[in-house]
This record gives C-alpha cells, structure tokens and sequence, in this order.
C-alpha cells in the first residue's frame, strides 16, 4: 500500500513540537512526513493559543494552505493542538478544515482520517492520557538535540493562562519509560535531551519525583547532556538543586519565570509566590551553582498595573541580573479567570512602552552576562553549521548560551573546547582549543 503524505506545521512551545513528534508517529502506518505542503496529501496545523497573535497567525496561514486544494482535490486540512481545543466552533465556521483534534486526542487521528464525514473532530480531554507508550518520530531534529515529553496538563490556573483548559489537568509519565526513551535516543547518536512539562518540578509518578527522574536520566551516560522546562518557581526544591551541582552533565541552566516583580499582581496572577519566595529560589541557585544561567519570562501591563508595580519588575530584574528572557504585553485570553473577573485596564501604548523598558534592560543584563564570559573555555556541543557561515559551527554550552567558532576538523554531535573571545547579547563567539 502506497503511504499518503503529511505536512506537520507546528506553532508554539516546545511541548507543541513534541506533540508534532507524537502524531507523526500516531500516523506512521498511513502517511511520510514530507517537508512541503505543496506536495502533501495531508497538511495538520499543531496550534498555539497562550497569545491572540498566535492564533491569529494560523488562522491567516489557514487561508494560504487553502490554496493548495485547487491543485489537488483529495487533500485534507488539520487544526489540532491547543488551538483546536479553545475555538473549535469557530475553526467550523471557517469552513476550511477537515479535522479538528485536542492534544489528547491524536491516537483517534487515524479512524477520524478514515471517515467520510466533512468536518471530524476529537477535542475530549483525558485524565490519564500521557503517550508513554509511543514512540515519537523525530523528523526534524539536528540529530543532536531531542525533547521528551514527560508529563502532560497543568494544576497551576494562573489567572491569565489557557493551559489548564487546552492541555487538561496534570498527570505524569511511567518513569521507566522515560529513561528507555532517553537511552534509546542516546544509542541512536543524540547527545542532549530536553525533558518537558508544563511544570516539570510537579512531576511525580510510581514514587519517584522530578530530582530523582533528573538523576536516573543523568545516569545513563556521563555523555548525554540533559535539560529541562519549565521549572514553576513554587516548586523548586534544594533536592533538585542537589542532583544538578552533583551531576556534570545535568545542564546548569534554569528557566524560572517570574512574571512580575510585584507582590499584588503575582497574587492577582495566582502565581502561589511572593517576590521574596522567588528571590529565595534565586538564592538556593547560586548557593548551590554559582555558575548557572537564569532565564525568565515576564508579562507586562497586567490587567491594571500600576507604574509603581512595573518598576518593581525592573528592580526584580537587576537584582537577579537574569541571563536571558522571554518578555509580553499582558494579552487578554478569553476563558481564563482573569478575562472572567479582572479588566485590562492598561492602555495599549502604556503596555508597549513598559514591554520596550523591560526589553532594553533585559539587554543590558544579557549583554553584561556574556561580557563576563570572554576569556573564559568552555565546553560546548556542535549542534550543526551557523546560519551566516559554512566555516562556523553553532551549539550551546552548559548554561544554555549560543557559542559560534570555526568549525575545524569537529562534527556535530561532538563536544568541544572553544575559548570565548567576543559577545553580543544574544551570542558568544570564540576559537576551538585543542582538547
């Protein structure tokens, strides 16, 4: 039997493009993943709904692979992911669609592919769906680097967040089949995983807990690097703290986001912390790892948000002195508790001016951060060739940064000396040193 073809278009996090790993596998027995919608039999569209933006980025790109059906007839056209849980009655009333599938729903993909109904849909949240049992295809990976989903939902309700009512409540994967994923990927030539969750610091399953899954990871092969994301600040513990400064090839990075610096907005976000909590957090970080990088996210002109509370989110900032973050107007998202019972109240303008001060202050902090690398050696893996020059290699070192060197005799996959002797914000540049 001759395999259909499908095109996955992925949007969002890094869950998203775990999930796109999943359904490809999920389809496996019926179509190839294929790098061109032009030539697909099968387009799937996995969504993002944490801002309007996103969605209205797929809702235009939509329009376009529309386009495609006047070329061939039989093709079919899939929303699925956390956009398809949201506005599944609007997705409808575009018309455009053929298939519409939640992020618990991909094993039904294949029987709703088969029926000749004009538009399917499985939108069903599940308490216990993890997809522990699958195998995901990683058809577009450097070979290098690969994610592993290990839990699934989130019990957190920011105010602000679609997460909990597009991905579900919380449940974790069987740990044992998390480590056979890892080894499995180790054995194939992978050198770094990512382990992923909405909020991996709340995993817990079969006894074992989120510092323990980290050290039974580590402890296949001194050469697999690992990470993880996202950590919720409330739940950072010391026991993982331990098991990172005690492991060498446990990444010393951490991605803490602490959204605001303000004690009545966190509130307000039910963020379950204060900023003397997080600062508390930041504290046992250094204590523990005084080299590990601090990333972050923050949102700014939340609901009503005063001036004051946003200059405390800029103090927050430089008294951590954060590596790297991700930074966002405050986006109302229908649904959640805070378009429920709070008013966005912050003028547009005000909320893009604050997004501009807290941007060129992270800036500053990310610049003077790799300023403080130069001269150092670092040990960095080769991921694949720098997008300005085919002499150069790109990777990462430990703390999550972008090291560019010469490429030399090195390949990817390789771990590699490079002494650091340049910087912008964003990117550390340097020379191989011979091991």
């Amino acid at each position: 039997m001759n395999k259909g073809k499908l095109y996955i278009e992925t949007y969002g996090c890094q869950m998203n493009f775990s999930d796109s790993e999943i359904v490809a596998s999920v389809l496996s027995d019926d179509y190839d993943v294929i790098d061109k919608a032009t030539e697909a039999d099968l387009i799937l569209i996995n969504t993002c709904s944490i801002r309007e933006h996103a969605e209205q980025r797929v809702l235009n790109r939509l329009s376009e692979l529309n386009a495609l059906r006047k070329n061939n007839s039989r093709l079919q056209i899939g929303i699925i992911g956390c956009m398809a849980e949201r506005i599944k009655e609007e997705l409808f009333k575009t018309g455009s669609v053929d298939l519409v599938v939640g992020p618990d729903a991909y094993r039904s993909l294949p029987t709703l592919l088969k029926k000749e109904s004009r538009v399917n849909i499985n939108v069903l949240l599940s308490e216990t769906e993890t997809y522990d049992d699958i195998h995901p295809i990683r058809y577009d990976t450097n070979g290098i680097s690969a994610f592993i989903s290990i839990m699934r939902g989130c019990n957190n309700y920011c105010s602000y967040c679609v997460v909990p009512y597009t991905r579900g409540r919380e449940r974790s994967r069987n740990p044992q089949t998390i480590i056979n994923e890892a080894l499995s990927l180790f054995e194939k030539g992978y050198r770094e995983v990512t382990l992923l969750g909405q909020n991996v610091n709340s995993y817990c399953c079969d006894g074992v807990n989120f510092a323990r899954l980290m050290k039974s990871v580590a402890e296949i092969n001194p050469l697999l690097r690992i990470r993880f994301a996202t950590s919720h600040p409330k739940d950072l513990s010391d026991e993982l703290l331990e098991v990172m400064s005690s492991c060498s090839n446990i990444c010393k990075s951490i991605h803490l986001p602490a959204q605001s610096g303000n004690d009545r907005v966190l509130k307000a976000m039910n963020r379950k912390y204060t900023r003397r909590w997080y600062l508390d957090r930041i504290a046992s970080i250094r204590k523990y790892m005084p080299e590990c990088s601090i990333s972050t996210d923050f949102i700014t002109g939340y609901c009503d948000e005063t001036e004051e509370e946003h200059q405390d989110t800029l103090t927050l900032m430089q008294t951590v002195s954060f590596d790297y973050a991700y930074m966002f107007k405050y986006s109302e998202r229908e649904g959640t508790r805070s378009a429920n019972t709070k008013a966005d109240t912050v003028p547009e303008e005000v909320k893009a001016r604050r997004l501009t001060e807290i941007i060129t202050l992270q800036q500053e902090l990310s610049g003077k951060s790799n300023l403080k690398d130069v001269g150092k050696t670092m040990e960095v893996l080769a991921e694949g060739t720098s997008k300005r020059s085919e002499e150069h290699f790109f990777g990462r070192n430990s703390q999550n940064k972008v090291v560019v060197f010469p490429r030399g005799s090195c390949s990817k996959g390789e771990y590699v000396s490079v002494r650091i002797t340049s910087c912008t914000s964003a990117t550390l540049t340097g020379n191989l040193i011979d091991n």
